[in-house]
């Protein structure tokens, strides 16, 4: 793209990991796009739609891992777009559901940055349809919530467990491997049944999925011994038990990330290629 006096920032969901749900409009971001600065979770596959001499920046989050600061994303978009580029941050999933997509939004409106939202695939939603888990169903869900278990502990912000399981039919929870034991307490005592039906779903929608159906009382404990990792969806709820009726998807290859090392190392250097 010919740069202006102003550039402009497109905030992209690049889907949960499948590269063909990516959006039409997804794809024609990354092929006009001067700069692409994208997260961990972003399929790697998703680059061959970048043009040849787009900058890509790896600006992924790992927990317990060094990772980018917020803020200095914030500013590289924003330099970015001033030195008259069209910059695209690509997000895995959506960018408003849990993707912190609307504290850049946020960045970029307060520095008078033209942007806009392309919206994506959720993994809350995708990683369920993946396992053969309709979310609502008219015979077993009417309500469905969408909650972090990032706070699962007592905090400020932190998801009110013991309502919530009283609340809504289905729960679908991200971020909340690492406090799983804590989640299902919570769950526990706000009075939700020890049988209810759990089910987890890792590396939801790419080909090494996998999944485990357990009940609130037991998944804490087969999560730990069958080695579960993040990014897991975990899905709560009477709904889970249609999965062995609807589980229609066959995860082809090993189980590992559905990118060589050697591709994605050469997409975490972070510059032109």
């Amino acid at each position: 793209m010919t740069a202006n006096l102003l550039g402009k920032v497109s905030l992209v969901g690049a889907g949960p990991g499948d590269p063909e749900l990516l959006t039409l409009k997804g794809k024609r971001c990354l092929e006009i796009a001067d700069v692409i600065l994208y997260d961990e979770l972003v399929n790697g596959e998703l680059m061959k739609h970048a043009a040849v001499n787009a900058e890509l920046i790896y600006v992924g989050k790992k927990p317990g891992a060094h990772c980018t600061d917020q803020k200095k994303i914030a500013a590289m978009l924003i330099q970015k777009a001033r030195a008259g580029k069209y910059v695209v941050r690509l997000k895995g999933g959506d960018p408003f559901i849990f993707g912190r997509g609307g504290e850049e939004a946020q960045a970029l409106k307060r520095a008078g940055v033209p942007f806009d939202i392309v919206p994506g695939v959720s993994a809350a939603i995708a990683a369920p349809a993946y396992a053969g888990i309709p979310l609502t169903h008219r015979a077993h869900a009417s309500s469905v919530a969408i909650v972090t278990g990032h706070r699962a502990l007592a905090s400020e912000g932190s998801v009110n467990w013991s309502r919530l399981a009283a609340a809504v039919d289905t729960v679908v929870i991200v971020m909340g491997l690492h406090n799983l034991g804590a989640i299902m307490t919570g769950l526990l005592e706000g009075g939700c049944e020890p049988e209810r039906p759990v089910s987890l779903i890792q590396w939801g929608t790419r080909r090494s999925q996998k999944s485990l159906t357990a009940t609130v009382a037991t998944v804490a404990g087969l999560a730990a011994a069958r080695g579960f990792t993040a990014p897991t969806t975990i899905v709560v709820g009477n709904v889970v038990r249609l999965a062995e009726q609807l589980d229609w998807f066959q995860p082809r290859g090993e189980k590992s990330q559905p990118w060589s090392s050697d591709s994605q190392t050469e997409l975490h250097a972070g510059s032109p290629r």
